[in-house]
């Protein structure tokens, strides 16, 4: 083998390296903002009727992802928007709403 293809080899087996380090890193960096942690759709969610119209509630204290989403909640000032809906938390209660976006 000539020292060219060594060469070759060794920057192509650490381009591999980096590659897998920043699929790392982006995944590490999504859990911490949030995206990873919870699946919304697990919640038990009721229909309910506020002034500006219908929505869903959720008080599902006991659901891991609830308590994801209220975190990841108060780490948006209680606001946030995640796929098609818009979900907050109501203040001095452990009450999420959602709404579908329009």
């Amino acid at each position: 083998m000539s020292e060219e293809d060594i060469a070759t080899e060794a920057l192509l087996e650490y381009l591999n390296g980096c590659e897998a380090g920043i699929a790392a890193a982006k995944h590490v960096i999504s859990q911490g903002k949030g995206l990873d942690k919870y699946d919304a759709g697990k919640i038990k969610w009721e229909a309910a009727e506020g002034p500006s119209g219908s929505y869903e509630r959720s008080e599902d204290v006991n659901s891991v992802d609830f308590k994801l989403l209220v975190k990841d909640l108060q780490a948006h000032n209680g606001k946030l928007t995640r796929g098609d809906y818009f979900y907050w938390k109501f203040s001095k209660s452990a009450v999420v709403g959602r709404k579908k976006r329009k």
